[in-house]
């Protein structure tokens, strides 16, 4: 059984513990209005959205540091890392160079980062099944092996409402982005494979929306079982979308819960996130 063993994410995970095994976590930053939001369990993420919604500056968020990691990574032997998609933020890549100084001190250590290429609660799922992983018994390697094939079984699917954060950081065309807000506009969108956002469908109303999000659930491989919801202040349409998913799938084992700091801040207000096994 590997000894002193430790999962850490960064906060776009939205897990801040874990039950069984040993976690930490490196929280990003979202800064609006001069004002820095640490991405921790205790921000105020009703705070920081209404402040966002309300603002016309330009917000920004920044990844964790080096410091920020290896503090995280404190004096485990054997460390799992998983990331948000390096192609939106740095913290994969902060990751790296954290394992390069932990190694230098730390010889006979172990330290293997994941780039999720996506985000939320796809990274909740690849936490999930490394959990499973260590109590299963494997060996450092293999659990790197099969966490980067679980990896290629997942997926991120997306419901927004508002675009206007990811519009101010250059995510998305911001033509796009007032036409979702003033037209009552649902985007649906989903992670592609090389991490990037992408947007798959404009559809007007909740429902339309729900029959997109559960269409491309289809034609992206998911057939039933594992299913996570994380919404942005919206449970009564994540129980809705629940209840839909599960007409078409009996088996499906959905587990519903709030975005944090990060993840609310690109969902925006209602907004919702799916991750799934394929």
């Amino acid at each position: 059984m590997l000894k002193n063993v430790k999962i850490v994410s960064d906060s776009t995970a939205d897990v801040f513990a874990l039950k069984n095994t040993p976690f930490s976590y490196a929280p990003l930053k979202i800064s609006v209005n001069g004002k820095q939001y640490i991405d921790n369990e205790t921000l105020n993420v009703k705070q920081m959205v209404d402040e966002l919604s309300n603002t016309k500056e330009k917000s920004s968020t920044a990844c964790p540091s080096v410091s920020d990691w290896l503090e995280a990574f404190g004096d485990a032997e054997n460390i799992f890392c998983i990331t948000i998609t390096s192609a939106l933020s740095g913290s994969y890549n902060s990751a790296c160079v954290a394992k390069d100084e932990f190694l230098a001190s730390h010889p006979d250590g172990n330290v293997f980062i994941i780039d999720s290429l996506s985000a939320g609660p796809e990274l909740k799922l690849i936490i999930e099944k490394l959990e499973e992983l260590i109590f299963l018994n494997y060996t450092f390697e293999q659990i790197c092996d099969l966490i980067t094939e679980y990896q290629k079984h997942t997926g991120l699917i997306f419901m927004l409402e508002s675009l206007k954060n990811l519009a101010n950081n250059g995510r998305v065309n911001k033509l796009i982005a007032r036409a979702v807000g003033m037209l009552g506009i649902r985007i649906v969108g989903k992670a592609s494979d090389k991490g990037e956002l992408e947007l798959v469908s404009k559809v007007r109303g909740e429902a339309k929306g729900f029959e997109s999000a559960i269409e491309l659930l289809v034609t992206s491989g998911y057939s039933g079982g594992k299913l996570r919801i994380a919404h942005c202040f919206n449970e009564e349409g994540a129980k809705k979308l629940s209840n839909n998913i599960i007409k078409k799938y009996p088996d499906a084992q959905i587990e519903i819960y709030n975005t944090c700091g990060l993840c609310s801040f690109y969902a925006e207000e209602k907004g919702i996130l799916i991750g799934f096994e394929r």
